[in-house]
C-alpha cells in the first residue's frame, strides 16, 4: 500500500519565491497533496514553528492576494491537489462568499478552516456546497460520539483528524485514543487525512494503514527554516524531508 502525504507549507515563507520552491520540492519528494496556509497574525491551532513562520511571512510582505496568486501558480504548474488552510478572520475580512470563490478560482481542492466548525461556521459549509469547494471538517480524538455522527452525516469528501487536541508541533504519541478514531472512520466513503505532531518516518508507517493520507506540517517548516538560515535551497530541504518520511 502506498503512503500518501499531505505536505503543509506557509505562503510567503521564508519568502514568496522560496515558498514556491518549497512547493516544488515537496511535490518532487513524493507528496501526494499540498496544504498551503495563508499566514495569519493570531492563529489558534499552530504551534511555535508555524506561528513564527507566519509572522515572518507577514513581515516580509505576504498578503492574502499574494497567497492566492501563489496557489494559482502552483495549481497551474504542479500536477498535485492543493488544499487551502486559513482562519475565519481572513474569510470574514474579505467576505465569506468572495473568499471561497477566490480560493476556487485559484485552484483549491478544498478548504481547511479549523476555527469555523460545522454548525458554528457562519455559512462556510453551505457556501462550499453551493460553490463546489469541499470544506474539510477538523475533528480530534475527544470528539463526542453524537458530534462525530453529525460530521459523518455531512458525507464530506475528506475529514481532517487532528491526532490530539491543542496546537501543532510537538511529537504525537500514536495509540488507541487516536488510531481507534481513525479505524472507526476507515469504513466510510469519506477519505481521512490525519496529522498534528508527525515528524518521523516511523510515525508515517504506523499511521498509513489507518487513514488515506498523513499530514506533516511543522517538521517541513522546520526543515525549510534550517536550510534557509544556512543559505541552502528550500526546494532541496522540502524534497529531502518528504523522501525521508516515505522511507
Amino acid at each position: 500500500m502506498s503512503t500518501e502525504i499531505v505536505s503543509h507549507f506557509i505562503a510567503g515563507y521564508p519568502d514568496m519565491e522560496s515558498s514556491l520552491e518549497t512547493a516544488r520540492g515537496l511535490a518532487e519528494g513524493g507528496a501526494s497533496y499540498l496544504e498551503m496556509q495563508i499566514p495569519f497574525s493570531d492563529p489558534s491551532a499552530d504551534g511555535p514553528v508555524i506561528e513564527n513562520a507566519c509572522r515572518l511571512s507577514l513581515e516580509r510582505g505576504c498578503t492574502v492576494d499574494k497567497s492566492l496568486e501563489l496557489m494559482e501558480k502552483i495549481h497551474g504548474e504542479l500536477n498535485i491537489p492543493v488544499f487551502l488552510m486559513s482562519y475565519g478572520n481572513i474569510l470574514f475580512a474579505r467576505g465569506m462568499k468572495s473568499m471561497v470563490q477566490q480560493a476556487k478560482d485559484a485552484g483549491a481542492s478544498g478548504l481547511i478552516i479549523p476555527d469555523l466548525v460545522y454548525g458554528r461556521d457562519e455559512g462556510l459549509y453551505a457556501l462550499g456546497k453551493e460553490l463546489d469547494v469541499p470544506v474539510l471538517p477538523v475533528i480530534t480524538p475527544t470528539i463526542p460520539a453524537e458530534r462525530l455522527d453529525e460530521i459523518i452525516g455531512l458525507e464530506p469528501e475528506w475529514i481532517y483528524t487532528a491526532l490530539r487536541s491543542g496546537i501543532t508541533g510537538s511529537l504525537t504519541t500514536l495509540d488507541e485514543s487516536n488510531l481507534g478514531l481513525l479505524d472507526r472512520l476507515k469504513p466510510l466513503k469519506t477519505k481521512v487525512m490525519a496529522g498534528f505532531g508527525i515528524q518521523k518516518a516511523e510515525q508515517v508507517r504506523v499511521l498509513a494503514p489507518h487513514c488515506d493520507a498523513v499530514v506533516v506540517g511543522s517538521a517541513i517548516v522546520r526543515a525549510v527554516t534550517e536550510a534557509y538560515n544556512q543559505g541552502d535551497r528550500a526546494r532541496n530541504a522540502a524534497r529531502l524531508i518528504i523522501e525521508d518520511l516515505l522511507k
